[in-house]
């Protein structure tokens, strides 16, 4: 019970975290943190990085709401350490952060209605009572993912287990995969939303070629990246430059030109 309850702490803190710019709400420090609370460090990291890449790219937009990702890491990395690792974290951590997300659907359409409230508050200049109205959506957003992750990691530890030693290991195998498939899927949407010009696109695949056919790890190709991307940088720099002295020398012709004609 103590375990549960130091998860959904964790992970009602995190979820405070929507009302700020910290980002301990990533994945990767979430499940990290669970990882320590678990006593299982190494997978800790593992499913933190494994669901950061998949979920590297998800984010609020518009009406959309996101998967939570909040309450799908701290609770998938939690039966996942007492489950079998990261193929259970991320087979858990996805259907839990879908049905969590109707939760944040409902919390978010709720607390609109404060904002009437407070505006009526805020004619009347009492401005510290506004303020106070900020609590209520804070303590909401703790407890929609304290609760639940308490309820799953306190009752589902267990059944978990049960339920995954009773799957067949081709089932296993086809989630180890698919854990495996997902954070190259989550890679590929972020560099389409990061790659917006074709030229770029030959740097990604520099690395791809130095990463699998000369075998470097990810530190050698960053300091070989490094002076090629400050070399491409002064090139464009110098480039807009250029474009820019180019057309108002072309600016002050067209002047000069009309100076003489008035004359």
């Amino acid at each position: 019970m103590g375990t549960a309850l130091l998860v959904s702490l964790w992970a009602g803190i995190c979820a405070i975290d929507d009302m700020g710019t910290q980002m301990i709400r990533r994945p990767l420090l979430i499940a990290t943190v669970v990882g320590v609370i678990m006593g299982d460090l190494q997978n800790g990291l593992l499913i933190g990085a494994t669901l950061e890449v998949m979920w590297m790219g998800i984010g609020n937009v518009g009406a959309y709401s996101a998967p939570d990702i909040v309450s799908g890491t701290a609770i998938g990395t939690a039966l996942g350490i007492a489950s079998g690792g990261t193929a259970a974290a991320v087979a858990l951590a996805v259907p839990t952060s879908l049905l969590a997300q109707q939760l944040l659907i409902l919390y978010r359409s709720g607390i609109v209605y404060l904002n009437p409230i407070a505006q009526k508050i805020a004619e009347s200049g009492d401005f510290k009572k506004v303020f106070r109205i900020n609590y209520i959506p804070i303590c909401i957003a703790f407890l929609i993912r304290a609760v639940p992750t308490f309820l799953a990691v306190f009752l589902g530890a267990d059944i978990i287990d049960s339920i995954v030693k009773a799957l067949p290991e081709t089932i296993m195998s086809g989630l180890q995969i698919a854990g495996s498939i997902i954070p190259a899927v989550g890679i590929g949407l972020l560099m389409i939303m990061m790659i917006k010009k074709a030229e770029l696109w030959v740097f990604l695949v520099a690395g791809f070629a130095l990463a699998v056919y000369l075998e470097l790890s990810v530190l050698p190709i960053t300091l070989i990246a490094l002076p090629i991307a400050l070399i491409y940088d002064i090139a464009v720099n110098a480039n807009e430059k250029a474009s820019v002295v180019q057309s108002s020398g072309q600016g002050n012709a067209f002047d000069d030109d009309e100076e003489d004609y008035d004359l």
